[in-house]
């Protein structure tokens, strides 16, 4: 039991990587909804922005996950 400190710090640094991730998806998606709203014709290019953007941010939750599980073992 020494090292239960560091355990529960390795958890944490994973668990705000993926809050953080789930906050920056959540602001890309909103952004999105909004610009469709102004410009509904455009709404093709903005999807596929949306997911290419989403999809970059989710990449960087996974290097935090990652990061946690290998500082853990």
């Amino acid at each position: 039991m020494p090292n239960w400190g560091a355990g529960i710090g390795k958890g944490i640094a994973a668990g705000l990587a993926v809050i953080g991730a789930g906050i920056g998806i959540g602001r890309i998606g909103a952004g999105a909804c909004e610009a469709t709203a102004r410009q509904p014709e455009m709404g093709g290019r903005i999807f596929v922005n949306m997911i290419l953007t989403a999809a970059l941010v989710e990449g960087v939750a996974l290097f935090g996950v990652v990061v946690g599980f290998l500082m853990a073992g």
